[in-house]
């Protein structure tokens, strides 16, 4: 048992040294395998030399920062019930979430990549506490989107049975039913540690007593969470029309909004991985704006080029950058803690 802390120690390394290298791997054969970047390349190189394009993109990047900002503070009120750090702590945090997320499905790995940067506080307590941000995102993200749809159909989809008629008022009482019951969900957290019992099978008894952590947060506090995923969405919606407008997408700000909370929907709700979700992200916003460049009777050419660009960018910013600025504190992360 001597020897113990010292495997340990190697052990910690060798988790550290994989996400490192993994991080990087999947971020290069994204950029280099899978978004084609001799396009993306000729589409923003002339743009590059012009000083009106690289201020514009100034302000998309300081946006970045301010969208990370926000989760992080966000992080940093929901963990605080259970452990109190600092907002640079809890940027780094979010930061090596985000490296580890970039090669799991769904980007599941967020919830690990945060928690080992805690000190005292149980992971797995750290797990469901970051879920409740991540679920308030994710809602904000749908209940949005769901709205664009209900927009989307009968504007550009005139023709379709779902456009018009009972089965449009019925997609839209369904929507409007299913918003309603995750948003109830959401501020009833405090039920799910009532119901613990009845949640988890024999099995899984013994994380009956994390379940404590949904009884945390009052409506007022829920409700607070909610506001800051609402301002980050609204930030990085933001982002993607600032990017539209800067490849000559001549696009009205409502109707863009309209199509890029349907774009985020859609990436919501599916199930991708980091391999491919760029890929996919490019072709489900290829495909929404396509239906509305031929719906208003725009050439899509140049058009869909400047939207593959917007979107690939905002996927390098957003994701690919502040996975690869997050390797630099993998390797302050403690996979194991010391006993006694």
């Amino acid at each position: 048992m001597r020897n113990l802390p010292k495997l340990r120690k190697i052990e910690n390394l060798l988790i550290q040294v994989v996400i490192f290298a993994a991080t990087y791997i999947f971020i290069y054969r994204q950029v280099f395998h899978k978004s084609n970047l001799p396009e993306l390349l000729k589409t923003v190189e002339d743009d590059l030399r012009n000083q009106g394009f690289q201020s514009r993109l100034a302000v998309i990047l300081a946006l970045m920062v301010v969208n990370w900002c926000i989760e992080a503070y966000k992080w940093k009120y929901l963990i605080g019930k259970v452990e109190k750090v600092s907002f640079f702590k809890a940027f780094q945090a979010v930061l090596t979430g985000v490296s580890i997320s970039s090669f799991t499905p769904n980007r599941v790995g967020e919830f690990f990549g945060r928690v080992f940067i805690l000190k005292q506080a149980s992971h797995i307590e750290g797990i469901l506490i970051t879920m409740v941000g991540s679920v308030s995102q994710l809602l904000v993200t749908i209940i949005l989107g769901s709205a664009a749809l209900l927009v989307f159909i009968p504007y550009h989809l005139p023709d379709t049975l779902y456009s018009h008629g009972y089965l449009f008022y019925g997609i839209v009482v369904i929507v409007i039913l299913f918003d309603l019951l995750l948003l109830g969900m959401f501020f009833n957290l405090s039920v799910l540690s009532s119901l613990k019992e009845r949640i988890l099978q024999k099995g899984l008894q013994k994380l009956r007593r994390f379940f404590h952590v949904f009884a945390f947060y009052r409506n007022r506090e829920l409700a607070r969470v909610m506001l800051l995923s609402l301002t980050r969405y609204m930030v990085f919606t933001g982002q993607f029309f600032l990017l539209l407008r800067l490849f000559d997408v001549a696009i009205p700000y409502l109707h863009a909004m309209m199509l890029i909370a349907l774009i985020y929907f859609i990436m919501a709700i599916i199930p991708t991985i980091a391999l491919t979700e760029l890929g996919i992200r490019g072709s489900v916003a290829l495909y929404f704006f396509g239906l509305y460049f031929a719906q208003v009777h725009m050439n899509g050419g140049t058009l869909n080029a400047g939207v593959f660009a917007a979107s690939t960018i905002l996927w390098m910013i957003n994701l690919g950058f502040p996975a690869l600025l997050g390797t630099v504190f993998v390797f302050r992360l403690q996979f194991f803690r010391k006993q006694g």
